[in-house]
């Protein structure tokens, strides 16, 4: 069957932390939460490597307006990691794993709290396993899962998979045929499945 709507963050994105605490409350349905690394949703080349791109996205946020955003929707004060942005890729392997085993979204939101509720740093193992910790993952399966070819060419498919329905910008949601991006996305979403 095929999802009403499929969600696209990074982790390592405090827009895509935003939409995430929004698609749980403001759409009529939850869509497919799909993890992809934002530097390669726009690239031909998916091959997971480091990522000089953040520093672009990065140059682009306007923290205090982003702070302001997410007060205004009833959300902990954003706390930025040390750091930031952060080498989301582990984190975003740990997400993908989760999805295979029915915690996707669980985990996803845990890791998206503990980095800007929490201010921790998405590329230090402790905070993926403190993340898999809150909704159950055993952690020496979860930091197995991390090393394995499985989950790594996952991610891969999953990042593919953003660029051919014409993902060019997170966060995104595509609704059918169409994706919807930018600040606004949830909204649009929402009017869109309605």
């Amino acid at each position: 069957m095929t999802p009403a709507a499929v969600f696209y963050y990074d982790l390592g994105s405090p827009e895509c932390y935003l939409a995430a605490e929004r698609t749980m409350t403001e759409l009529p349905a939850v869509p497919e939460w799909e993890p992809v690394l934002a530097s390669d949703v726009c690239r031909d080349d998916a091959s997971l490597a480091p990522a000089p791109e953040w520093d672009a996205l990065s140059a682009g946020v306007d923290r205090e307006a982003l702070a302001a955003r997410v007060a205004s929707a009833g959300l902990q004060p954003l706390r930025w990691p040390v750091g930031w942005p952060p080498d989301a890729r582990r984190a975003l392997l740990a997400a993908t794993y989760a999805k295979t085993i029915g915690r996707g979204v669980a985990f996803s939101l845990a890791a998206f709290r503990q980095a800007f509720a929490g201010g921790r740093d998405l590329a230090d193992d402790r905070t993926i396993l403190i993340a898999g910790a809150a909704c159950e993952m055993h952690p020496a399966a979860l930091l197995r899962a991390l090393e394995t070819r499985s989950v790594r060419d996952s991610l891969v498919a999953a990042c593919q998979r953003a660029r051919d329905a014409g993902v060019r910008e997170l966060p995104a949601i595509a609704v059918g045929r169409r994706v919807l991006s930018g600040p606004d996305v949830v909204a649009q979403a929402a009017a869109a499945l309605r």
